[in-house]
This record gives structure tokens, C-alpha cells and sequence, in this order.
């Protein structure tokens, strides 16, 4: 009998050891974005953590799904999340919808609005807080050493560019002087050329596309996650029997 006590303690410290290395959790949050001109893969920054958890939140309700990218200029940016899209009429203006709540800045000088970065809108408000729903994506252009001095000088009024943004703006590009006034809050790792599809549409005087272009995202698994990082760090996706087994034991989310 204590022999088979101690096998079953046995048992249960391995299980239960078990569980909580099936049980370890992605460094990042990640989102599939689907429109009609293609898809893309976002990478949610854990630098900016309320921008971060709402966005999680909304898309896991399913908030954005059939919002339309209502403003869109080309080699600027191309920006959606207003619930009013979903059923507006032919012309209707849009951009003022969204929850009765505001996000907390968190801009930081490190996130910068390099091509792929996603952005959140936001109104004139002194606080720069952020609108809980829409956002941008960043496209931007490339510039030359030329063009960043006279950023410097003009739009920037004297500001400096550090060594990353040059480096960032002259090779990837984006749009630089939208730094320290907007949260950059995580970017693409796959699809960017989706942002390009979406640029070039026509737009109306108020940039709204004429043909609608809708979206709909949906927020990685946890495993999906997991295997993500696992195969960016070299090593194969784990997709076994026994993954599949202890990952019923475990949230499908995190």
C-alpha cells in the first residue's frame, strides 16, 4: 500500500510539473489582421501595457470585425476602429466614434513610427491620451539624410533625430515627425506590404476609401504564440500528442 501511495505521489509531482512547463507563457501578445487586401501579423509591444491589454480586449470581444479602414493616405498611413464604420451609409464622415473611455499615454522614445508600426489616434486632447479603439497603421516613406536635416530643422523645429530614427527612417521609413505625440504601441512581423495594398485605394476629399475595405482580427492562442516564438528562436513547433494534451489543461489565452 505505501508503496503505491508513494507511486502515486510520484505521479501527481510529475503531472504537476509537467503542467507548469506546458503552462509557460509567450513574451508577447500577437494579432492576425485580415482585410480585403491581404493579411498581417502584429506584435504587440509589452513596453506600453494598457495600449497593449485594451486592444487584446477588444479584439477577443470581436469589436473590430467588419470596421472598415476609413482613412487612408497614401505614404502616410492607413487608420481604422470606428464602431460607426461597421453600417455607415455611402459619403457618411467617420472618425469620431469609439468606447466613452481613453487610454493613457505612453509614448516613449524608443517606439518610434518606423513603417509596420501600429499607432493609436487620437484627438487634440493636452494629455495626448489615446482613443480606446482606433488606430493607424504606419507606411510612411523613406527618406534621405537631406530630407531628415530639414525635418529637423523645420517640422521639428531644431529637435534632433537620434541615431536610431535616422538609421530607421532612411532604410525602412515611416513618418518621424509623428514621434513623442502619438503612442507606438507594437508592429508587424508579417504582412507589411498588406499597408501598401490598402494605400493606393482611391479616397474621396475626406481620404475615406471608395471602395470599402474592411477588416476582422483575431488574437493568437496562447500555443499559436508559443510556437511562433519557438520557431523565430530556431527550434520546431511543438504540436504533439502530449502538447496537445497538457494544453487542455491550461487557458487558451494568457
Amino acid at each position: 500500500m505505501k508503496d503505491l501511495i508513494k507511486k502515486g505521489s510520484i505521479l501527481i509531482v510529475c503531472l504537476c510539473i509537467s503542467v507548469c512547463v506546458w503552462a509557460k507563457k509567450p513574451v508577447y501578445h500577437y494579432v492576425l489582421i485580415k482585410t480585403d487586401k491581404g493579411e498581417c501579423l502584429l506584435k504587440l509591444y509589452n513596453e506600453t501595457p494598457k495600449h497593449r491589454d485594451n486592444f487584446v480586449k477588444l479584439v477577443k470581444e470581436g469589436y473590430y470585425d467588419g470596421l472598415m479602414f476609413h482613412r487612408v493616405i497614401q505614404n502616410f498611413m492607413v487608420q481604422g476602429g470606428d464602431p460607426d464604420s461597421r453600417h455607415a451609409a455611402e459619403k457618411q464622415a467617420l472618425g469620431n466614434g469609439g468606447p466613452d473611455y481613453k487610454i493613457p499615454a505612453e509614448i516613449q522614445e524608443t517606439l518610434i513610427h518606423k513603417k509596420g508600426t501600429i499607432g493609436a489616434a487620437r484627438d487634440n486632447n493636452p494629455a495626448k491620451q489615446s482613443s480606446a479603439s482606433q488606430f493607424y497603421l504606419v507606411q510612411g516613406r523613406v527618406f534621405s539624410p537631406a530630407a531628415l536635416d530639414s525635418l529637423e530643422q523645420f517640422r521639428l523645429q531644431g529637435k534632433k533625430l537620434t541615431a536610431a530614427q535616422r538609421e530607421a527612417y532612411s532604410t525602412v521609413g515611416g513618418t518621424p515627425h509623428l514621434d513623442g505625440n502619438y503612442t507606438v504601441f507594437g508592429e508587424l512581423l508579417s504582412g507589411i506590404e498588406t499597408i501598401d495594398n490598402i494605400a493606393i485605394v482611391k479616397t474621396d476629399e475626406r481620404d475615406r476609401p471608395l471602395t470599402d475595405v474592411r477588416m476582422s482580427m483575431d488574437v493568437l492562442t496562447k500555443r499559436e504564440a508559443l510556437n511562433l516564438e519557438r520557431v523565430a528562436a530556431g527550434l520546431k513547433p511543438k504540436t504533439g500528442f502530449l502538447t496537445k494534451f497538457f494544453d487542455l489543461f491550461s487557458s487558451r489565452y494568457y
